[in-house]
């Protein structure tokens, strides 16, 4: 296989890293910049609401343009983004970075799988693809607890010069690594949203609209709900994270194997009730970490293992438009991740971030119906366009 594709597992690595890290550094760019936890959890819904709406905008806007040329000139942009970040003194430039690094990151997510499955031979496509999915799966596991650590120990300042200069030198290997590629043909958004007219895929979107948004309430403010429930150390609380990461990679994989030996719709109706209940016992584990630490491996799996299952579901709902539905579903996964914040904020304002778990568990109970709804819908038999 090529091993350029590694590259392009790097460039996902860091946008995935730059996305998440926020999560967890919540509770530092708060104290420096002096605003409320819930007001700093915007940064996390916009960057997901600029991902999920530019991506399809930004292909359809871009698709006459050299793909090597469009890579460079969005690793450039994200770079301003992540430059904005190290120098900002206030909300408003912060939040400017994170719509600048979103959008670039976006179009870099979309254009490392495109590029990846050209320059490799055919049997290799999806073990390509593969790789990059994994760069930002991995940024979870590596990327966001090295991120504290260094935030921990330096400033929150300090993660982002650190993207930066990772940034600045993919940029480099980038222009002579890679190779001119042209465009291919772009999908219209006009038809790409013309399939959301049938109710069962309407719902299979909304399904994960939810799911992301249940899981995120909690997890937007998870360093914040670790050191105020159990007085955890930043020590400790990368500890968890590093935990969660390993369970959210693994998670991917088996959602991917029960679904092929199971099918979709069994599977995706057992993840979201079992990740539901994993959420709502969150907070009777506390009194104990090595308790804790059980339910949260259990979550963190639960979290990833459902993105195979819907796509594979929308694949067999809607074999004619699958590759709009797979874009379709990333952005209802970021909407999902920006409602979540921003849910999880409203609740830390209202009452207390101890019962973010239990909000975010019976968000994704909603999710579990609209899954059962989209389930008994008859499948969808002509092309939509």
């Amino acid at each position: 296989m090529d091993k350029r594709v590694y590259l392009f597992t790097a460039i996902s690595f860091i946008v995935g890293m730059v996305e998440l890290i926020i999560g967890g550094i919540l509770d530092l760019i708060a104290t420096d910049l002096q605003i409320s936890l819930s007001k700093t959890g915007l940064l996390i819904s916009i960057f997901s609401l600029t991902f999920a709406i530019a991506a399809p905008i930004l292909l359809v806007a871009t698709s006459h343009i050299e793909r090597k040329k469009l890579a460079l000139i969005s690793l450039v942009v994200f770079l301003i983004g992540n430059i904005i970040a190290i120098t900002s003194t206030s909300f408003t430039l912060l939040m400017l970075s994170r719509i600048i690094s979103a959008a670039s990151g976006s179009l870099l997510t979309v254009l490392c799988i495109t590029i990846a499955s050209n320059i490799v031979k055919r049997e290799y496509v999806g073990r390509a693809i593969g790789l990059v999915v994994m760069g930002i799966s991995g940024s979870i596991v590596l990327g966001v607890p090295i991120g504290l650590l260094i935030s921990n120990a330096f400033g929150w300042r300090a993660t982002f010069i650190f993207i930066a200069v990772l940034t600045f030198f993919l940029i480099i290997i980038s222009f002579f690594a890679m190779e001119k590629i042209k465009p291919a043909p772009s999908i219209p958004l006009k038809a790409q949203l013309a399939t959301l007219k049938n109710n069962k895929i309407l719902f299979a979107h909304l399904t994960m609209f939810l799911f992301l948004a249940g899981g995120t309430t909690l997890y937007a403010y998870f360093t914040p709900f670790l050191k105020t429930t159990m007085s955890l150390s930043p020590t400790m609380v990368s500890v968890v994270y590093f935990i969660y990461g390993i369970a959210a990679i693994s998670g991917g994989g088996i959602g991917g194997t029960l679904t092929d030996r199971y099918g979709s719709r069994p599977i995706m109706l057992t993840v979201i009730t079992c990740f539901a209940l994993a959420m709502l016992t969150i907070p009777y584990t506390i009194f104990s970490l090595p308790v804790f630490l059980l339910v949260v491996i259990i979550w963190g799996m639960l979290s990833w293992t459902i993105t195979p299952t819907i796509q594979s579901y929308l694949i067999e709902a809607a074999p004619e438009t699958a590759a709009i539905q797979q874009s379709l579903c990333n952005s209802a996964l970021h909407f999902g991740i920006a409602f979540g914040s921003f849910i999880g904020g409203f609740v830390i304002d209202q009452s207390s971030v101890v019962h973010n778990a239990s909000i975010g568990g019976l968000i994704v109970l909603i999710a579990l119906a609209t899954a059962v709804y989209s389930i008994t819908r008859k499948t969808m038999l002509a092309k939509q366009a």
